[in-house]
């Protein structure tokens, strides 16, 4: 013991190990020490760190309540078989996180579950990560209870079974930076509110059946410039000019009916590195865009755009890159990455030649 241990609270370790051996005997006559006291005060200390450990990891029971409230409502699927009442939440279920013993992250993925988000997922009131993708009998809208996750930093809602309009309160998830809710049956339009998440680097909603046309308040988000993937829906209409302030680093709006001008996304001062416009309907003047030296993935493939191909597009450092099905005219320009290219990536324009193609 050091000299700072009160000498009545220490236990010499040679003791301790001769009071292990005496007790699994039965037999501490060749101890000289108060056997009974030592006894006590050993009991006594593996309590205190018996208590001590299994406070730090346990659940709290508000906590584990939900989740068994909400395995119920799910079914209680065999995915979530490690979900025994018995058993600590923290430590042995299946998909469940813990910081403090309460819960700050759920992941359900991958698995046969049937059934709607569950109500009481609102009562994980700590919960910084929501995760249920790839649960295709996953049904029902998104639940009202969820606004009171105020802490949650991620919701993924991907790949499920999941439809209605995305609602307008999902806008009170302040702190979320990422949302992703692609790959469902959601429909209607795309909530204005979603600007107003300061917070967010990217909406991510494709693969969805949502329909109308981009917010008009896109054009002031109150914080990020997130990310937009919008891409394989029903949407249509122009984009708001508003938006040509912004610097994004990515865009994807392919696969949807939108119309006019979408040169707005470019621009020589901008650091935008993708875009992608490819399978609407946009016309504009290629000739007169000017391009930022970061992009590396262009398409903008079946559309109607037109003019000139423009001799800028052979400084850019591409990786992907795709013109067809569009009305472009005059040479493309040699030098840099463009004859890198398949033919394929220029075909099917009003009177593009050079190589790639065939000679002018």
């Amino acid at each position: 013991c050091s000299n700072n241990t009160h000498r009545h609270s220490c236990v010499p370790l040679m003791y301790l190990q001769s009071l292990l051996k005496c007790l699994y005997i039965r037999s501490c006559s060749h101890l000289r020490v108060n056997t009974p006291s030592v006894t006590m005060k050993f009991l006594l200390h593996l309590s205190i760190l018996f208590i001590s450990l299994t406070s730090s990891y346990s659940c709290t029971s508000n906590d584990k309540n939900a989740l068994l409230q909400i395995k119920k409502s799910l079914n209680n699927p065999h995915l979530l078989s490690s979900w025994n009442p018995q058993t600590d939440c923290c430590t042995s279920w299946t998909g469940v996180e813990c910081t403090n013993r309460r819960v700050t992250s759920l992941t359900i993925s991958s698995g046969k579950l049937s059934g709607q988000i569950p109500n009481q997922i609102g009562d994980l009131l700590d919960l910084r990560t929501l995760d249920f993708s790839y649960l295709t009998h996953l049904t029902g809208n998104i639940p009202p209870t969820i606004t009171k996750l105020k802490n949650l930093d991620l919701l993924r809602l991907k790949q499920t079974n999941l439809s209605g309009p995305i609602p307008d309160y999902i806008s009170e998830l302040k702190n979320v930076t990422f949302l992703d809710l692609s790959f469902n049956q959601f429909t209607g339009p795309i909530p204005g509110s979603l600007s107003q998440m300061p917070k967010l680097a990217a909406i991510q909603i494709n693969d969805n059946k949502l329909s109308g046309s981009v917010p008009n308040s896109f054009g002031s988000f109150v914080g990020n410039v997130p990310n937009l993937y919008l891409f394989n829906n029903k949407l249509s209409g122009k984009i708001p000019e508003s938006l040509s302030k912004y610097d994004f680093n990515a865009v994807d709006l392919s696969g949807n009916g939108f119309i006019g001008d979408g040169s707005m996304f470019f621009g020589r001062n901008k650091t935008t590195i993708r875009v992608d416009l490819s399978r609407n309907l946009f016309q504009f003047d290629l000739s007169k865009v000017k391009f930022a030296r970061s992009i590396v993935s262009l398409d903008l493939s079946q559309n109607r755009i037109f003019g000139k191909f423009p001799r800028e597009l052979s400084k850019l450092r591409l990786k992907h890159f795709n013109v067809s099905y569009n009305h472009l005219c005059g040479k493309i320009p040699r030098g840099g990455l463009l004859q890198t290219f398949e033919p394929t990536a220029f075909s099917h324009n009003l009177c593009l030649c050079g190589t790639p193609l065939k000679a002018c």
